[in-house]
């Protein structure tokens, strides 16, 4: 296929793994189209994942949400876009023996440049919203499982994320995450990618 008809632009992060998505709209008068994922090309990128559950978000400006992640059998990988609006969104690299564990980045999502952020199995994720209001979506390759839920305090000071609004507006639940130390985590870095 011509590079100028190929729909995305994958970018390599800082860690590895995680991959910054730019989908290509096909403007004309009318508006857009956009095709957000195409399996084959997630793939041959090094995505080859099967996604089985689709969830959507709406929030208002300042709300985080995150950082969240399950345990291993239920470990989910998600690819993230904004629909409306713009947000923070950061990963986390959770892999024991990794040699980026704890490390973090973060990117700015946005309906308006139609980026997508995958963050694969093995890192908590969560978002910041920095437009009036959000939606955001997000494939995933496990379905929801409540009893695998964890998640990791959006303020640790071990992890020091400089969110761009301070403080944030929290769930209840997100208030009470413990930090990278205290959580429960069981997963290893492949040893075959070291």
């Amino acid at each position: 296929m011509d590079q100028q008809l190929m729909p995305f632009q994958f970018e390599n992060l800082d860690i590895p793994g995680v991959v910054l998505i730019q989908a290509k709209p096909f403007e004309d008068e009318r508006g857009f189209f956009l095709e957000s994922y195409k399996r084959s090309d997630y793939i041959a990128r090094g995505i080859p994942w099967d996604f089985v559950q689709d969830n959507s978000s709406h929030s208002v400006r300042g709300v985080l949400r995150g950082l969240h992640y399950q345990l291993e059998p239920k470990a989910q990988g998600k690819l993230v876009s904004v629909i409306r609006g713009e947000v923070y969104d950061v990963a986390v690299d959770l892999r024991k023996g990794s040699p980026t564990y704890g490390h973090w980045l973060g990117a700015r999502l946005s309906a308006g440049d139609h980026t997508l952020l995958w963050v694969p199995v093995g890192f908590a994720h969560g978002f910041l919203v920095l437009s009036e209001e959000a939606d955001v979506v997000y494939k995933v390759t496990e379905e929801y499982a409540p009893e695998a839920e964890r998640g990791i305090a959006w303020n640790d000071p071990t992890l020091a994320i400089p969110w761009p609004i301070v403080p944030p507006l929290l769930s209840p639940k997100d208030a009470r995450l413990p930090t990278l130390g205290e959580a429960e985590n069981n997963f290893t870095y492949p040893k075959a990618a070291a």
